[in-house]
C-alpha cells in the first residue's frame, strides 16, 4: 500500500525545492520530521547524505558548483556573505578552478571552516553585497582582495585583477580602496597586481613582459596605448615606446585573439610597419623562458629605433 504523503513530507519537499534539494537539520526537525525518520534517510543506503555538518543533500548524486554553494550558506548561516573565487566566477570573472567557497560571517559569529566551505570571520562586511538566486554575494572588488588574501599564485592574483577591470566588474579605485582597509598581511601580490594595472597592463602576460622589462632594466614604456596618425586611429599594442617608434607585441590565443585573429593580428602589424613602427612579436612561452635574449633583442630595437627621427605618432594612454 502507498503511504500517505504527511504534512511533514509536504514541507520538506518544499524547503528541498526552494534550496537545491539541500537542507539543514534545524529546518528538517522543524517542519516536522522526527529525529528516526531523519535517521532513516540517512542511512548508509538510505536516499539522504551529509555533505556538511548539519546540511544535507536529499539524493546520492554528485554536489554541483551550486549545490556547494548553497550548502555553504546553509553551512554559515543567515547574514553570511559568499566571497572570493565563488563570488567572482558568479559575475563572470576567469577564476582558477577550485571547490572551495569562501564565506564571510560577522566577526561575532561562531562557526568553523570546515568541508568545502572556507569561513572568514570579520569586522567589516560588505556594506551593499549583491543578491542572486536568494544568496548574498561580495561586490567584485571586496572579492578579489578577499582571493588575493588566499591561496593563488602571484600570477593567477594578477590575472584576477587584470580580468576584473578589464571586463568592467570593478575599478582600480575600488580595489585599491579595499586593498586599504584590509589587512596587511599577505597584500604583497594584490598590491603588485594593482601597479601593473595601473600602469595599463590588462592581462598576466603583459604582466609577465613588464616584469622581464623592470628586471632587465629597460625603460618603461606605455602599456596598451592607442596610437593615432593625425585624428586617425592606427593600433594599440601591448607595449609602446615613443622615444624609439617600438612595439611590443604578446602573441597569446588565451588572451587576445580569437581563432580567426591571427589575421587582425598581421593586419595590424601591417600597418604600424608601414608607418616606421618597429614592431616585435613575442609568445608568452618565450618570455618566461627565454627572458634573457628577449631583453637583449629589445634592448637593440630600441637601440635602432632611436637612431631615427622621431615618429610622428600620437600616443594616449589607457585609462
Amino acid at each position: 500500500m502507498k503511504r500517505a504523503i504527511s504534512a511533514a513530507d509536504r514541507a520538506v519537499s518544499t524547503l528541498l525545492g526552494q534550496q537545491g534539494d539541500l537542507i539543514t537539520r534545524s529546518q528538517a526537525l522543524a517542519a516536522g520530521l522526527s529525529k528516526d525518520a531523519l535517521r532513516h534517510r540517512l542511512r548508509a543506503d538510505g536516499p539522504w547524505r551529509i555533505v556538511l555538518p548539519g546540511i544535507y543533500l536529499a539524493h546520492n548524486g554528485g554536489l554541483t558548483i551550486g549545490h556547494r554553494e548553497i550548502a555553504a550558506v546553509l553551512y554559515a548561516g543567515r547574514g553570511c556573505v559568499i566571497t572570493g573565487p565563488a563570488a567572482l566566477r558568479r559575475q563572470g570573472v576567469r577564476v582558477p578552478l577550485s571547490d572551495t567557497v569562501d564565506v564571510l560571517i560577522p566577526a561575532t559569529t561562531r562557526r568553523l571552516s570546515t568541508g568545502f566551505v572556507q569561513i572568514h570571520r570579520t569586522t567589516r562586511m560588505p556594506d551593499r553585497p549583491w543578491r542572486l538566486d536568494g544568496i548574498r554575494w561580495a561586490p567584485a572588488a571586496r572579492a578579489v582582495a578577499d582571493a588575493a588574501h588566499g591561496d593563488l599564485e602571484p600570477r593567477e592574483v594578477r590575472a584576477l585583477v587584470a580580468d576584473a577591470v578589464q571586463h568592467g566588474k570593478c575599478t582600480i579605485g575600488q580595489l585599491a580602496a579595499e586593498l586599504r582597509a584590509g589587512p596587511p598581511q599577505g597584500s604583497g601580490a594584490l598590491r603588485a597586481a594593482l601597479e601593473e594595472v595601473a600602469a595599463g597592463v590588462r592581462s598576466v602576460v603583459e604582466g609577465d613582459l613588464r616584469k622581464l622589462i623592470m628586471r632587465s632594466g629597460l625603460p618603461e614604456p606605455m602599456y596598451n596605448p592607442r596610437l593615432f596618425v593625425g585624428d586617425a586611429f592606427l593600433a594599440k599594442p601591448d607595449a609602446w615606446w615613443p622615444d624609439a617608434g617600438v612595439a611590443c607585441e604578446v602573441d597569446s590565443r588565451e588572451w587576445h585573439l580569437s581563432p580567426d585573429g591571427w589575421e587582425r593580428t598581421q593586419a595590424r602589424h601591417a600597418r604600424m610597419s608601414a608607418h616606421g613602427i618597429l614592431v616585435l612579436h613575442y609568445a608568452p612561452r618565450r618570455i618566461r623562458s627565454d627572458s634573457t635574449a628577449v631583453a637583449s633583442e629589445l634592448r637593440a630595437t630600441l637601440a635602432a629605433g632611436r637612431q631615427r627621427p622621431p615618429l610622428t605618432i600620437r600616443a594616449v594612454p589607457v585609462r
